[in-house]
């Protein structure tokens, strides 16, 4: 997930950063860590907040003067890194304290799923009877939900058996997103406070995840971005908001392009591309220069 920049001087400070975090390079991590330990909690929020970060930093003055910038789930905390909110050793700590949270917090039995092809209409009944709850609002038939795992399974063979298109139960065993998170969002809220972090700087307007409003206040900036652990992230209200100021083009810092599909509906013209897609820095570069002309 690192090579495009894993060589780029500009972005050594965010790995060494996230190598303190992490207990080592994150290049030879992602390579060498046993499975299981790769895809923890811990170790996943942690390198996806060093994506983000690092190829920010190679971007250097190729990163646009003017963005909305957003953030799916843990990629929210990257965005306040991106946006300049807090420093990149400042959310790397952040990520370890918010991932120990949700794993203190969390369910031995939790978990996710993905249902696509129901309307919110149709699906909140059936999470009602298994008392589970929408997690990520991806679109208006597409939702991420979570609960305890025996509630999960029976909710997809309902869905299933009442239409849904695709159902899928994600590798995750923390119900992020869901009430069953609450006191994780009590003590990432202590957390935030004591981080001390800023406004966004001059250009960056950053978005909140379970609505899509623009940050403007701290204090509320903070209170979101505690909450957005145990409630329904609104990633749909993000993409609108997204192109109702008027971004012309949208980048996905990574790692992975599910983002970037979902936005491709709103930039139809094709300004719509993932870092994971580009086999060079500089063929990003050029690419992201067109984008915004």
């Amino acid at each position: 997930m690192f090579d495009l920049v894993a060589n780029c001087p500009e972005a050594e400070p965010v790995f060494i950063a996230a190598a303190e975090v992490l207990g080592q390079d994150p290049r030879r991590y992602v390579r060498e860590a046993a499975p299981a330990e790769r895809f923890s909690n811990r170790s996943g929020q942690i390198l996806c907040c060093t994506q983000a970060l690092a190829v920010q930093a190679a971007l250097g003055t190729a990163w646009p003067a003017r963005t909305v910038i957003a953030g799916y789930s843990i990629g929210e905390l990257a965005a306040w890194g991106c946006a300049g909110a807090v420093n990149g050793p400042g959310v790397l700590r952040l990520a370890q304290q918010r991932a120990a949270a949700m794993d203190a917090a969390a369910p031995s039995d939790g978990g996710l799923a993905a249902i696509v092809g129901l309307r919110r209409s149709n699906l909140e009944p059936i999470l009602a009877r298994h008392e589970l709850s929408i997690a990520i609002i991806n679109d208006v038939d597409s939702f991420v939900v979570g609960g305890r795992r025996a509630g999960l399974d029976a909710a997809c063979q309902e869905a299933a058996a009442r239409g849904a298109k695709h159902i899928v139960t994600l590798p995750v065993a923390v119900p992020s997103h869901t009430p069953l998170l609450r006191e994780a969002t009590e003590q990432f809220r202590a957390v935030l406070c004591a981080a001390s972090p800023a406004l966004p700087g001059a250009g960056r307007r950053l978005l909140s995840g379970i609505d899509g409003d623009t940050i403007c206040d701290i204090e509320t900036g903070i209170d979101k971005l505690a909450r957005q652990i145990s409630t329904t992230i609104d990633w749909a209200a993000c993409l609108e908001s997204c192109r109702s100021a008027g971004a012309v083009a949208a980048l996905e810092l990574g790692p992975g392009s599910a983002s970037s599909r979902m936005a491709s509906p709103l930039f139809p013209d094709g300004r719509v591309r993932a870092v994971d897609e580009f086999r060079t820095l500089a063929g990003l570069k050029s690419w992201l220069q067109r984008a915004i002309d």
